[in-house]
């Protein structure tokens, strides 16, 4: 009888210090992501391609969205030169987010995020001010998280 009183309560603990561990885990990561995400942000609006080179995976298949109908961005090569190209194009580029939404999954090894931009910038002397939705794929590889994927719309107007 003692070892089963003593397994329940080792199982007890156990579940204790993993459940503690995790909701604290969870916040941190969470914080972590957001701290991505807002480089991603910085990057665009500094034209900072080694920041947005360090925080998004260098992947030939992989896919992403823009707000064009016809931007389906395949693999980093391709990801990069959009980007080039937009700084070459933008200037004085501000990006406001509000309503991020981060999620993990039950691993912690991928997470999901959510968010609205407010995004305005000056091409060939006028404005651009678009609402942006944005959703974003983060993995995390080491101790670091990447994006993996994202897409950006604009909401359609009827």
């Amino acid at each position: 009888m003692k070892k089963y009183l003593f397994i329940a309560v080792c199982v007890f603990l156990l579940a204790l210090v993993v459940g503690c561990r995790s909701g604290g885990d969870i916040e941190a990561e969470k914080t972590k992501i957001k701290a991505v995400l807002d480089s991603y942000i910085t990057s665009i609006e500094n034209e900072d391609m080694g920041l947005y080179s360090r925080i998004i995976m260098h992947d030939p298949d992989m896919v992403n969205f823009g707000t064009a109908v016809t931007e389906r961005i395949v693999g980093w090569e391709a990801l990069r030169n959009l980007i080039e190209a937009q700084n070459a194009a933008l200037s004085e580029t501000k990006i406001t987010q509000s309503d991020v939404t981060i999620d993990l999954s039950p691993e912690g090894q991928f997470a999901w995020a959510t968010s609205l931009w407010n995004f305005r910038a000056t091409m060939d002397s006028q404005t651009i001010d678009l609402p942006v939705r944005c959703t974003w794929i983060l993995e995390k590889r080491n101790k670091d998280w990447e994006i993996v994927h994202f897409h950006k719309s604009i909401g359609a107007a009827f």
